[in-house]
């Protein structure tokens, strides 16, 4: 899939308040700093597209992105981010919960995994909800372009084995990853 378009449509605060574009959507989910901005600003070849930060805990709302008027890229909320209260945490749960289980557009998901880390707890929590909720999983591991080659291979793996799925590496830096995803994004709109 050539991007020729990308454009930041909307943040929205809850699902009710997410227009409907008649558009398949995929989300991206992960772990606060996890990569999803530069995801999204790497995957449309765009350097501000997505705003990005250094502080964990920026995402406070659902980002809706429009990719070529074909396809609807929501940037959720992160997760595992201890320097939020615990009421700010359990209303984002609540956000995420009420889009990923009744959001009639979405596709799929995609999980980002930091790579330079060991999946953690909260990973494989929202691994076996979204899989016990019958969610479909791509699992992408970023910022591989801080590791070595041999280092990449070996947590690629471990994040394999840990979530018995099928792991795309990615950096937004070098681009690698960016063609697979291009073909899933392709795959999405023709569905």
């Amino acid at each position: 899939m050539k991007i020729y378009k990308a454009e930041f449509i909307k943040s929205a605060d809850c699902l009710k308040n997410c227009p409907d574009f008649n558009l398949p959507e995929i989300a991206m989910i992960g772990r606060s700093n996890v990569g999803k901005s530069s995801f999204i600003n790497a995957i449309c070849n765009r350097k501000k597209l997505a705003k990005t930060s250094n502080t964990p805990g920026k995402t406070r709302l659902i980002n809706l992105y429009n990719i070529n008027d074909k396809l609807i890229i929501a940037d959720l909320p992160g997760y595992g981010y201890a320097k939020v209260s615990q009421s700010e945490q359990n209303r984002w749960r609540k956000i995420l919960e009420e889009y990923l289980l009744n959001r009639d557009s979405l596709n799929c998901i995609i999980q980002l995994i930091d790579s330079r880390h060991d999946v953690q707890n909260n990973d494989l929590q929202m691994r076996e909800w979204l899989e016990h909720n019958k969610i479909k999983i791509i699992t992408i591991a970023t910022k591989t372009d801080t590791l070595t080659k041999n280092q990449k291979v070996k947590q690629v793996n471990s994040i394999k084995k840990a979530l018995n799925a099928d792991v795309i590496a990615f950096s937004a830096k070098n681009q690698e990853g960016t063609k697979e995803i291009h073909t899933i994004l392709n795959s999405i709109v023709k569905e």
